[in-house]
């Protein structure tokens, strides 16, 4: 039997890791510099296949190849919706500049705010959404949304961080779904891959918003 020698295993992992690190939807330091990756100290039974180690500070860390797998699938999945049909929710504040620019180059609608009951099932208010797919940044604070979504049947795409759990959710993005810059970065990728899915945009060269676009107020 054959054995590798330690430094012939090293130099294979490198290579496997850089191969990894090319399919990325952006650069790993993108991930790595607005903690999109950093989860929090308490974890979910469904939660913990995503997690990569805890820290000593007994932080969670999510594993970032398989944050960006999620964001691929969530994004060709969304991409079979027309714009209209997609509805972005952040009740958190955190993330209001994220979704409203997203929907800006998308041509998605929006809730940012606290979002109340019947939006999507009482035609009779006025601020009644027909949507035939909802994403929701944070499944306990935005749960009137998919309260209201479950009600309509209408799938759901939810950002959950290591203490969410994954009740009545269609398709689970794991990330950081709290920090202003974390939001941003994954609203900017998905403004960014839905519009070259599509066919609007051919590359990432093409895509003119900057990541500061999604979380610096005008």
């Amino acid at each position: 039997m054959i054995t590798q020698k330690p430094m012939e295993k090293k130099k294979k992992e490198t290579i496997e890791e850089e191969q990894k690190a090319e399919n990325l939807l952006v650069p790993l330091d993108s991930y790595l510099k607005v903690g999109l990756h950093i989860g929090t100290k308490y974890k979910t039974k469904y939660m913990e296949p995503f997690i990569y180690k805890i820290r000593p500070d007994g932080l969670s860390v999510l594993n970032v190849q398989k944050i960006n797998d999620r964001i691929g699938v969530a994004t060709k999945f969304l991409a079979t919706y027309n714009p209209g049909e997609i509805l972005l929710v952040c009740r958190r504040e955190n993330g209001h500049r994220a979704i409203k620019m997203c929907a800006k180059l998308t041509g998605m609608k929006v809730y940012a705010g606290r979002y109340p009951p019947g939006i999507l099932t009482n035609p009779s208010l006025e601020n009644f959404q027909e949507a035939k797919i909802l994403v929701v940044s944070d499944p306990w604070v935005d749960k009137n949304a998919i309260r209201d979504a479950v009600s309509a049947g209408v799938p759901i795409v939810a950002l959950c961080d290591t203490n969410n759990e994954a009740n009545n959710l269609d398709l689970v993005v794991p990330c950081n779904n709290k920090g202003r810059k974390s939001l941003a970065l994954f609203y900017y990728i998905l403004a960014k891959e839905y519009l070259k899915t599509k066919g609007e945009i051919k590359s990432d060269s093409e895509f003119t918003a900057k990541l500061e676009d999604f979380y610096v107020e005008e």
